[in-house]
């Protein structure tokens, strides 16, 4: 969406009988912070790990350069285990949002 203008990023909307229809959902179904109503969409990047078996420069304690070596077995893709922690974390959000309506309104 950062790549995107505003016109091509939109969401419409037009009156289908008398229902607000959305004519996409590349807000992936929340507007400022607020469901829409559509499917919630969630997308998430992972970073690659820095810790790999090629020597790295850093600096110690001590303010001295030194060349770091990680040894020992190293899982170069954390996204395999990074997709349930996401799927958890976005389902417990919804849940807090959920019990959030019901005290303040009764309702879910």
């Amino acid at each position: 969406a950062a790549a995107l203008t505003g016109e091509q990023n939109a969401d419409e909307m037009r009156m289908a009988g008398n229902k607000v229809e959305f004519l996409s959902n590349k807000a992936g179904g929340i507007l400022g912070g607020i469901s829409t109503g559509q499917d919630i969409v969630v997308r998430f990047a992972v970073k690659p790990t820095s810790s790999i078996l090629t020597p790295r420069r850093s600096v110690d304690r001590n303010n001295r350069d030194v060349e770091v070596r990680t040894k020992g077995r190293h899982d170069p893709c954390v996204g395999i285990r990074a997709v349930p922690v996401g799927e958890a974390m976005m389902a417990l959000v919804l849940a807090d949002h959920v019990l959030r309506q019901r005290a303040l309104t009764g309702k879910v």
